[in-house]
């Protein structure tokens, strides 16, 4: 099965197949744009060398040249794989904020702010839950 056919067989679940297919936090996190508690991602201190892929369609994410302690308790990065994530306005929680999911399966994945470090400014503050790592060959 080709990639395109893998993402577009994602992209046509139902809520009620996704909720099958994903454990209830995952699902929570995911579809239904829950947020892990601070400190209890499994990747939030995490370091070693790979990439970190969609939960949902395995569509790539970030590599782990990118991430650092942002000291805000989730998964950061000052880079992304642009192609596979898309930016949404957000105004929940009475606030303004840009959330960021998968652009091939729409999985919730956390939010970016333009406080990261150098070289972009900017931080994916990310869900762990919401990606699988895969460690560099």
């Amino acid at each position: 099965m080709s990639d395109d056919q893998k993402t577009f067989q994602h992209k046509a679940l139902t809520d009620e197949e996704w909720k099958e297919r994903l454990p209830e936090e995952v699902y929570q996190i995911v579809r239904k744009k829950g947020t892990e508690r601070a400190f209890t991602g499994r990747y939030d201190k995490f370091y070693e060398e790979g990439s970190y892929f969609c939960v949902c369609c395995g569509a790539h994410l970030f590599d782990s040249d990118a991430k650092y302690n942002s000291g805000s308790g989730w998964p950061s990065f000052y880079d992304a794989d642009t192609k596979n994530i898309k930016e949404i306005e957000d105004h929940s929680w009475h606030m303004r904020r840009v959330e960021i999911v998968c652009s091939q399966c729409e999985a919730h994945l956390g939010h970016v702010f333009p406080d990261g470090p150098k070289p972009t400014g900017i931080r994916y503050c990310v869900n762990s839950a919401s990606m699988e790592f895969k460690a560099k060959d």
